[in-house]
């Protein structure tokens, strides 16, 4: 049997390397970035096409590289940054695994050109796909010009797994927005497809939070600057007030890096706990400067995991500088009394006579004997289950002839049937029919009813949306769309990644009913929203939609429009704990029963659950 084990090519070893460092197009800009804050650049040019698909250009005016350092740079763990493995706890740069260049080489086409400060001429250097074409003396700027062209067109699986341009364009953004964070004395410039997106002067770190994320944040800022022989801590944290239910802007950076660290945000959670309400999220931008012979970078291949030699004494020390920065400027919240619609109370007085209520009492009413005489008030248990064939009949006859246009109003809050009043199509019934026309609810959550085979239950809200869902995509697939002004516009305050993505989803979301209007900035303003969604709260109905379509898959227009039916009817649909009335019930299990697909929800979720009464008398 011949030798089966053999040695990877350079090429293919690269390739799979790169599915580490080189995840999307923003992986290239954070990494080339990177090396150009490594390289001591004072103003940083970023040019991208079509997301980053078709080129990704990085002009920075550091130091440069000679003829030779250029060519090295593209070999795998090739780097100036450190020697010998001890210097990895004491990194003072951004990059040192020698990976980045040799992985963004091997599934690209790269033009490259630099020249270092005190030379006369630069050079000129041609890679494709790891293959190096041609390098040559080139009179260009000092620093360095990378140009990296058809990311992934090599490897047609990873290219075809890249979301759609607005959704790279968004991932790109988050990524420029934690680089220039911190980076806050060198300039930057972002462009895309030739319009200008970002230009961002020198300043300090307050002025570069306020010109990413709008002006209107700066006054909702409140210092923090901690100095203890542990950590130094500098940033801001915002005001309670401030707080958000989604998308909150929290940065945390180590030694001038982006750091993800969970268990430092408990630390800043629980100095928030009772400040703000549950499920809310504060603001927060926090450098921590420590030694870093403390902590160690080298977890991960992005290098945003990194572990702390002293963990518990900073989670410490933070939540107590957080806690204490919040009681310094009074950012307790006041008790305030909700004195609105109150009782008035009137001035004591003891002259009041006191008279103790009068109780009758019927006596001849014993709820023991069988054969006592029934309380006037109280209705016998045997007429609500009496005749039981006669009402599963007519639950028969009901689910057959389906609600009239009288029943639509016992829907609550239903977005799809407020304003068209046609009569609902008349489907086939599902053989779950089996069922009783008595429904009783369960922690403001489950609906019960009895079934021959046994006990049926259904969640209402996970049903509510199943329903919704299917009558958006009919309402869709036949172009019967209607709009519903609002009064009083919703404004909307959205990151840069978000407001990209909106602006992507803006001619889908007005196909679907919504009318939005840009206000300049990143905010936007909702004018109509879908007929019938009264009391749905919309910005937050927004938010779902964006954060829907960004985890979503390519530009598909059909993926699109499902999603954001989902968002829609998930926003719409009863919430979990509301009490229903009987009639609402009924149509509720009505309506689900007409469905092709009454089960499960659009995502796979149960809806409906049998208990079979075998199982129940094992119970006994």
């Amino acid at each position: 049997m011949s030798d089966v084990i053999k040695l990877l090519p350079d090429s293919v070893a690269n390739q799979i390397a790169a599915g580490e460092v080189i995840q999307r197009p923003a992986s290239v800009i954070k990494e080339l970035v990177e090396n150009a804050i490594d390289a001591q650049a004072t103003h940083v040019q970023i040019i991208l096409k079509d997301a980053g698909r078709t080129l990704i250009q990085i002009i920075d005016d550091g130091v440069g590289m000679s003829d030779t350092d250029a060519r090295l740079a593209f070999e795998r763990h090739s780097t100036s940054k450190i020697r010998t493995a001890d210097d990895l706890f004491s990194l003072h740069t951004m990059g040192f695994r020698g990976e980045a260049l040799a992985s963004i080489a091997a599934i690209s086409q790269v033009e490259l050109r630099t020249r270092r400060r005190d030379a006369q001429l630069g050079t000129r250097l041609l890679i494709n796909a790891s293959q190096c074409e041609s390098q040559e003396p080139d009179a260009c700027p000092a620093g360095s010009n990378f140009m990296i062209k058809n990311i992934f067109f090599n490897v047609p699986a990873r290219r075809k797994f890249l979301k759609s341009n607005q959704v790279e364009l968004s991932n790109i953004v988050k990524e420029f927005e934690k680089l220039a964070l911190v980076n806050h004395n060198v300039e930057f410039t972002l462009m895309h497809n030739g319009s200008m997106m970002y230009k961002l002067l020198k300043g300090t770190f307050r002025q570069r939070i306020a010109a990413l994320m709008g002006n209107t944040i700066d006054q909702q800022l409140l210092p923090v600057n901690i100095d203890t022989s542990l950590v130094k801590l500098q940033g801001y944290i915002g005001k309670p007030e401030n707080a958000r239910k989604r998308n909150a802007l929290q940065y945390m950076f180590v030694n001038e890096r982006f750091m993800r660290h969970p268990y430092f945000h408990k630390a800043v959670m629980s100095a928030y706990e009772q400040l703000i309400p549950e499920g809310e999220q504060p603001n927060y931008f926090l450098r921590f400067t420590v030694d870093p012979q403390s902590i160690d970078v080298n977890i991960h291949p992005t290098k945003t995991e990194i572990k702390f030699e002293d963990e518990m004494p900073i989670w410490q020390i933070l939540a107590a500088g957080v806690k204490e920065t919040l009681g310094r400027f009074s950012e307790v919240p006041a008790i305030d009394f909700d004195t609105k619609d109150a009782p008035a109370i009137p001035p004591y007085s003891t002259n009041v006579e006191v008279h103790s209520p009068e109780i009758a009492v019927d006596t001849t009413y014993n709820p023991f004997k069988s054969g006592g005489q029934q309380h006037p008030q109280r209705q016998p248990s045997s007429t609500v289950m009496s005749n039981w064939d006669e009402l599963f009949a007519n639950f028969e006859r009901k689910k057959r002839e389906g609600a009239g246009p009288a029943d639509q109003s016992a829907v609550p809050a239903d977005p799809l049937t407020a304003t068209s009043g046609e009569a609902q199509p008349q489907e086939a019934v599902l053989p779950l029919g089996d069922l009783q026309s008595v429904y009783l609810q369960l922690k403001g959550r489950y609906i019960l009813s009895p079934a021959k085979s046994g006990l049926m239950i259904i969640d209402q809200h996970r049903a509510h949306v199943r329903i919704l869902f299917d009558r958006y995509i009919n309402r869709i697939n036949t172009g019967v769309m209607s709009s519903q002004t609002i009064l009083f516009p919703e404004v909307i305050h959205l990151s840069a990644s978000q407001s990209l993505t909106l602006e992507g989803l803006k001619d889908e979301m007005e196909k679907m009913g919504f009318v939005l209007s840009p206000m300049g900035g990143t905010d936007w303003t909702v004018n109509a929203v879908p007929a019938g969604l009264d009391g749905v709260d919309t910005v937050a109905m927004v938010n779902q939609i964006i954060d829907s379509v960004e985890n979503g898959g390519k530009p598909v227009k059909r993926r699109v429009l499902e999603h954001l039916a989902m968002s829609v009817a998930r926003s719409a649909a009863i919430p979990v704990g509301r009490q229903l009335m009987q009639e609402e019930m009924d149509h509720l299990v009505a309506d689900l029963l007409r469905l092709p697909e009454p089960n499960y929800t659009p995502d796979g979720k149960t809806i409906i659950t049998v208990i079979p009464i075998e199982q129940i008398n094992k119970m006994f």
